[in-house]
């Protein structure tokens, strides 16, 4: 399907509204989660992308490939020098395979790396720490079962998948010993017991987002890491590559994020955007903008996962 460059106002008047009545803390979970699956529909996935059906931690996945690094294809043997495991964020109670797979498919063909994208338990169902549980898991399935070295898994999500991202890789740092390639963090919400200042962005709003990190957080512990890693341990995490636009309510967040992990002697690449919005690479189909952020970090990811050896200098 072809790509468009939608006009960022145009977009941003679109998009304005729709989030207004998606996102709200008087919807239920369940019927954003409808709603959201029908909006993404609108995101297109690129051609000759192939999707496969599968588990992992006991939960559906998907596995993301482009036609040439699929099981068969040309470059199939390229796809076996590494893998991403996607964690989608929705503020830990909404979003799905569904809302993620156009990103998820953009990230596989800008690797030529499979991109696994994981249905993890949701809130209020399933508060913390069920989806870390769920994303600790899955990693380690990939390496044990699926035949992946964990030096060449990289992990990435975003906003609250982003957090789920960053507590999985402090999580299997310290209790496996395991180190992922690299990790990618669009807008992550590192620490949700921290309260924005401002009411809303084009795509989130304060109390939504007060809403899911109670339901996430459930009778849990909001001090410990898995919950707020940014309040965790950072010494030891791998690569990470921080995209954020200027206009969130996260950006401040980020902000904190980027400097705790220079501080913790962590190899960070941050970008930030002005005139996008939250997690706009979703919309990378529509948006060249997004798209350029999309690019940005498949080629980090890919580095990370595919580095350069002697033999291939020649």
């Amino acid at each position: 399907m072809r790509d468009f460059d939608i006009p960022l106002p145009l977009a941003r008047a679109v998009l304005d509204p729709v989030f207004r009545v998606i996102l709200n803390d008087r919807l239920p979970f369940a019927a954003q989660r409808v709603l959201m699956d029908v909006m993404s529909r609108a995101q297109p996935v690129p051609d000759d992308t192939v999707v496969r059906r599968l588990r992992l931690a006991g939960r559906p996945a998907e596995r993301i490939t482009s036609a040439s690094t699929a099981i068969d294809g040309p470059r199939a043997r390229a796809a076996d020098s590494g893998a991403i495991l996607y964690l989608h964020g929705g503020g830990y109670t909404v979003g799905s395979l569904t809302t993620h797979r156009s990103l998820a498919a953009r990230l596989a063909h800008g690797t030529d790396c499979p991109v696994y994208v994981l249905d993890y338990r949701l809130a209020p169902e399933h508060p913390f720490p069920a989806a870390l549980d769920d994303a600790e898991t899955a990693f380690l399935e990939l390496v044990r079962e699926k035949g992946h070295r964990p030096e060449r898994i990289a992990i990435a999500g975003d906003s609250a998948g982003g957090g789920l991202t960053l507590a999985t890789a402090q999580r299997l740092v310290a209790d496996h010993g395991l180190t992922p390639a690299a990790l990618g963090l669009i807008a992550p919400w590192s620490d949700p017991n921290l309260i924005p200042d401002r009411e809303r962005d084009l795509v989130v709003n304060r109390p939504w987002s007060r809403s899911c990190a109670a339901a996430y957080l459930g009778a849990g512990d909001g001090d410990v890491s898995g919950y707020a890693p940014l309040r965790g341990e950072l010494h030891g995490l791998p690569p990470t590559y921080l995209q954020v636009d200027e206009g969130e309510m996260l950006y401040d967040q980020c902000l904190t994020l980027e400097a705790a992990l220079r501080d913790a002697g962590v190899h960070v690449r941050f970008s930030r955007t002005r005139g996008l919005w939250h997690v706009a690479q979703l919309q990378a189909g529509l948006i060249g903008a997004a798209a350029a952020e999309v690019r940005e970090l498949a080629d980090f990811l890919r580095e990370a996962l595919q580095p350069v050896s002697v033999r291939d200098l020649g």
